[in-house]
């Protein structure tokens, strides 16, 4: 719904420190350099002991970084010092 490309969606969580690969979905109409698609994984934040509150968070800064995409670089500043204190609080090797 906000006419974005995998690949600017992809770029925008890597600057917030959230991980997501670009990915073409069925019927794409955009080249597979570009994708209008995103995959996430979970398997980073299982293994550092997240918990559902943790990845509804998680799932709340996604949304926030993708509707402020090329508009408040406070905001996605704030989100990855959120992000980085998450994974010091979490770290995958205690």
């Amino acid at each position: 719904g906000l006419g974005l490309t995998g690949a600017a969606a992809s770029d925008a969580l890597e600057a917030a420190g959230l991980t997501a690969n670009k990915n073409g979905v069925p019927g794409d109409t955009q080249p597979p350099t570009i994708t209008s698609g995103l995959r996430f994984g979970s398997s980073a934040g299982t293994a550092r002991g997240f918990r559902e509150t943790h990845f509804d968070r998680i799932g709340h800064m996604i949304a926030d970084v993708l509707e402020d995409l090329g508009s408040s670089t406070a905001r996605t500043a704030h989100i990855r010092q959120e992000v980085a204190e998450m994974c010091r609080d979490y770290p995958i090797y205690p």
